[in-house]
């Protein structure tokens, strides 16, 4: 456990709504933390002994390919459950984009829990394969569409997962976005001036946008 989450007593936090990772598993409690922006959260090779929800702020997780280029594989939102893949050790690394808070819980303790409890043991699954349909749609997304249908579809999944206001503030960077999408910054760029110009959203300085979900749903499927 990091050293001050460790130094954080869980049973202070039992009684505060959103402190369990299931709602309906009171055994689970998680130990809050705090990242600021662009810490490192646990890094690609590491022991995977914890297990994160993020709770405010956004995450995101990334390889480096051996050409030195980083290739962003997924961006994590409040809600969401990150670091609990497959094996022994962390596949990516997992970063704060802006000032975070998480609960953070111990792996093993997640996995008996599912031993012992079926509905644990669904929701971990229902994650799991929305996870592995998202690497799906990145796949086709990433192999079979331009730059500007990248873009709206990226734009459309954002909105959604924050709760389909059509009003945000993107929680990462051009950048970020141009790693995730396989563009480079110049490409968002344009694309996203484009947008603006066709109509499909309005920006409102720094990162806050306005999606008109409507047209941009006409880019993605035209």
């Amino acid at each position: 456990m990091p050293p001050h989450a460790a130094a954080i007593n869980p049973a202070l936090i039992q009684d505060q709504p959103g402190s369990f990772l299931f709602a309906s598993c009171s055994e689970l409690i998680g130990t809050p933390f705090a990242y600021a922006r662009e810490e490192e959260i646990y890094g690609e090779g590491e022991e995977a002994e914890f297990v994160y929800k993020v709770v405010a702020g956004a995450v995101r997780t990334h390889k480096v390919l051996s050409d030195g280029r980083r290739q962003i594989t997924g961006f994590r939102l409040p809600g969401d459950l990150f670091g609990f893949g497959q094996g022994e050790t962390h596949r990516h690394t997992a970063e704060a984009l802006s000032d975070t808070k998480v609960l953070i819980f111990r792996r093993r303790q997640v996995e008996r829990a599912a031993t012992r409890s079926a509905e644990v043991a669904c929701q971990l699954w229902g994650m799991a394969t929305n996870d592995l349909r998202h690497a799906h749609d990145l796949t086709l997304l990433l192999g079979r569409r331009s730059a500007q249908e990248r873009v709206a579809s990226f734009l459309m999944e954002i909105d959604e997962r924050l709760g389909s206001a059509g009003t945000f503030a993107l929680p990462m960077t051009r950048r970020d976005i141009a790693d995730y999408l396989g563009l480079t910054i110049e490409t968002v760029s344009r694309t996203l001036s484009q947008l603006e110009e066709d109509g499909a959203l309005r920006r409102d300085g720094g990162r806050q946008v306005t999606l008109r979900r409507s047209r941009l749903r006409r880019v993605v499927e035209d």
